[in-house]
């Protein structure tokens, strides 16, 4: 199987460096899959799942949160701003914050930008529980 070098990193540090035959994140406009040989590219990242699939087929699966993701000259960079792999989600944690969250945005009487907040919370909870699923 072909490969090509992978680095994911947040602001808290390195978190991947290797070769794989795919990565899949979620990008503002879509899902993207790279794979050996794809043009140069950069995209900002959504919040959502991502997977990357090593040589040998294993894959591993994680929450994506935002950040920056290019592929230059056959080596892709993935900035994220919270990278969680699926073994390292805290689904307890995960499932209070929908809770609480779900409960700031029933109660209402929020500001414009507590609202925007508690939604963004929700939607971090709900991908990180997906992705545990």
């Amino acid at each position: 199987m072909s490969t090509f070098p992978l680095r994911v990193g947040t602001p808290d540090g390195l978190l991947y460096e290797g070769d794989v035959a795919r990565v899949v994140c979620r990008t503002i406009s879509g899902d993207l899959a790279i794979l050996p040989g794809h043009c140069n590219y950069c995209t900002a990242l959504g919040m959502g799942e991502a997977h990357i699939v090593l040589e040998d087929g294993t894959r591993r699966n994680a929450a994506c949160i935002g950040g920056m993701l290019s592929m230059m000259n056959g080596v892709c960079r993935v900035l994220a701003t919270t990278w969680e792999w699926e073994e390292d989600i805290d689904a307890e944690r995960a499932e209070a914050a929908k809770h609480r969250a779900e409960q700031a945005l029933a109660n209402g009487g929020l500001t414009d930008k507590e609202y925007r907040i508690a939604e963004a919370k929700l939607q971090r909870a709900l991908v990180r529980l997906s992705v545990k699923e």
